[in-house]
């Protein structure tokens, strides 16, 4: 695992990958699975995995949460960057701070607080937990009024926040007055678009956004990639052709819960297994089973066409 403190460069070189974490049928980890994927997301030249959502870090708890974070670091190569999430609420983070100190992590995502909460009390929270843990945050951006921008701006110039996962979502994602004034304030290299392939093209193009998420991105890593790079080089017309290759399994995603439809897709494509889901969540009903095999084959087919694996 990569230890060095995060910076603007470390958020451009890749795709941030957002895993979903194996386990076996008894909900224990499953080192074996987990070490499947992230070998196959970093083949595709990945070296960013940030487990919070699809990883249902929401609901981990602390009697596996350390043994979580030593499996990853144990698991992800040298040069990759590995993002562990923390939160909700401000009791958990406290003690994932405890557990986060001193074992290497470059930063901690904070997933998005539930109520009740004050703006301000979120920051003073921040502000806490960050010294405690001793490392800088993620913070993830997912709905209107939570924190000003001028109070993330504050966090990030004080060295609380290494970053922002922008995660709110628009019918036109080219018209968005809150990233914009992010981008004014906290600057788009701090900034990554939050929410997969579908929007992300606006974003790095309108928004001057460093780079994106994916949960889609492990079954077709070298795909998402590319799509990172046109952006990169200003080549629009390839990269929504690209776009374009993972907009059906996203709309899929929404329709149907983005982390059950990813979860199984992930083991449909013939990359690894991910087991059950951890409760509070369920599996995807089998009734949806054939179309996600289909969606995740189109998208090992387009891997493929890239020099991935076959799928399976």
């Amino acid at each position: 695992m990569k230890t060095t403190p995060p910076g603007p460069e470390d958020f451009a070189a890749s795709v941030l990958a957002v895993p979903p974490l194996a386990r076996r049928a008894d909900l224990s980890l499953d080192r074996a699975a987990n070490a499947t994927l992230i070998r196959h997301v970093e083949a595709g030249g990945i070296r960013t995995l940030m487990y919070g959502g699809n990883a249902n870090f929401y609901h981990v708890g602390m009697y596996e949460y350390a043994a979580i974070l030593d499996m990853l670091a144990e698991l992800a190569a040298p040069d990759t960057w590995v993002i562990p999430s923390i939160g909700p609420d401000y009791g958990k983070m406290i003690d994932q701070a405890d557990a986060l100190r001193g074992r290497g992590f470059p930063a901690a995502m904070v997933l998005p607080p539930a109520p009740p909460f004050a703006s301000s009390g979120i920051a003073t929270g921040l502000r806490r937990v960050a010294e405690r843990a001793g490392l800088p945050l993620i913070l993830y951006v997912k709905a209107e009024g939570v924190l000003a921008p001028a109070t993330i701006a504050a966090l990030a110039a004080d060295g609380v926040l290494a970053g922002i996962k922008y995660a709110i979502p628009r019918a036109d994602p080219t018209r968005d007055d809150v990233l914009r004034a992010l981008v004014d304030t906290v600057g788009a290299s701090r900034i990554v678009s939050g929410m997969g392939e579908r929007p992300a093209v606006d974003h790095l193009r309108g928004f001057g956004l460093t780079a994106f998420t994916s949960g889609c991105v492990c079954i077709a890593p070298r795909t998402s990639q590319a799509l990172l790079a046109a952006c990169r080089r200003g080549d629009w017309d390839e990269a929504a052709r690209l776009r374009s290759l993972f907009v059906p399994a996203e709309d899929f995603r929404e329709a149907h819960g983005f982390i059950p439809v990813l979860h199984a897709a992930v083991g449909f494509a013939g990359v690894a297994e991910m087991g059950p889901a951890l409760p509070l969540l369920d599996t995807l009903p089998a009734g949806l089973h054939a179309q996600v095999r289909a969606l995740a084959a189109g998208l090992a087919a387009a891997e493929a066409a890239r020099g991935g694996p076959r799928p399976a």
